[in-house]
């Protein structure tokens, strides 16, 4: 079912440019409409896709209109921001981080340590311990200290435990070199490369049940008990409509129990967990997929307000998610349609608080 609303944008979008110390520097009021996530008693913002950022207008001007806070989608991973040993590239991440300063959105910088997304260089690198240690304390605090002041939170480690929580993942590169310790370590260089800059694990799988939930909760209790400077926990929280609701408040509530800082950190919502081939997007779906979006929504606005560090959703429109290239079907997990049309889940979010 789709909704439309008439949008009275108070006030419109202001840009100013004026010359000054022969620079040019653009000046941007902060844009909120009648129907919009900066509304919200927590920070709600998206995993940003740097090039739709340049190109696409309507793409833009949902983080304008919607967005508090953003994630770097892809370009502060390994892989793009440091290619190679002794090459850091950061266009693409200061074009993300320059634009959310100027609009006053807050910046959440994924991911500095992650066993995928690894170029050539670490795969095929050679050394020691010591080395391989100067190897992930020199990438941590490089990236850090470039956006120190600008970036305010970061995914420290993403997704060391294995898929059915049964240990930490054997596959990581990081974990084969340097052990379990590589964890800590990395929370402590990026404390010392920014005091000020929380600190988040990030993870998926926290509401599938008891298991996976336990091995990242009983990691960042022990993080928190040896006095690793961790502030957050992250839960990525790709789901799908049939997810039992108490499996996903149970996943928030554990969470907050550890008394760190709770992101919902990559959210979205499959609707077609079966891969249908044929599946259509429909009213039906279109209020399930509401309802649910919803219901995570107030799950999170139950913690307590000090520990509400936000929820992001991995893309803005239906034309950004992974799922289907992933999958190879149709679906629909975000909360805009392609065009950046809002859907009915977009509603049921700000309904979530009322």
């Amino acid at each position: 079912m789709k909704r439309t609303t008439a949008l009275l944008i108070v006030p419109a979008i202001a840009v100013m440019l004026f010359s000054c110390s022969k620079k040019n520097i653009a000046v941007s009021t902060t844009v909120v409409t009648d129907t919009s996530f900066k509304q919200l008693p927590f920070p709600f913002g998206f995993a940003v896709n740097v090039s739709k950022l340049r190109t696409n207008i309507a793409y833009k001007n949902i983080l304008l209109t919607q967005a508090t806070s953003v994630s770097a989608e892809t370009v502060m991973k390994i892989a793009y921001l440091h290619p190679a040993q002794n090459t850091y590239v950061w266009t693409d991440a200061d074009y993300l981080v320059d634009f959310a300063v100027q609009n006053n959105i807050r910046v959440h910088g994924h991911t500095l340590v992650w066993h995928q997304s690894l170029p050539a260089w670490v795969t095929n690198f050679v050394g020691d311990s010591a080395a391989w240690e100067n190897l992930l304390k020199t990438h941590i605090q490089t990236i850090v200290a470039h956006f120190k002041g600008k970036v305010t939170s970061w995914d420290v480690v993403n997704e060391a435990i294995e898929n059915d929580g049964s240990g930490y993942r054997a596959s990581s590169l990081w974990y084969q070199k340097l052990g379990i310790g590589f964890i800590a370590r990395s929370f402590q260089y990026a404390h010392e490369a920014d005091p000020n800059a929380l600190l988040f694990y990030n993870d998926y799988g926290n509401e599938w049940g008891n298991t996976k939930r336990n091995a990242i909760l009983n990691l960042v209790n022990d993080l928190k008990s040896k006095g690793v400077p961790i502030n957050g926990i992250g839960l990525q929280m790709h789901t799908d409509y049939t997810q039992p609701d108490a499996n996903i408040q149970t996943a928030i509530s554990t969470a907050a129990a550890t008394g760190l800082k709770v992101h919902i950190s990559e959210l979205d919502i499959s609707m077609n967990p079966s891969n249908n081939q044929t599946l259509v997007f429909n009213s039906i779906i279109a209020q399930q997929q509401s309802d649910k979006f919803k219901m995570v929504a107030k799950a999170f606005n139950s913690i307590p307000k000090a520990q509400q560090y936000g929820i992001t959703t991995w893309g803005i429109g239906d034309a950004d998610t992974w799922i289907t290239g992933f999958y190879s079907r149709p679906d629909w997990p975000l909360l805009f349609e392609n065009n950046y049309q809002k859907k009915a889940a977009f509603f049921g979010v700000l309904n979530s608080v009322k």
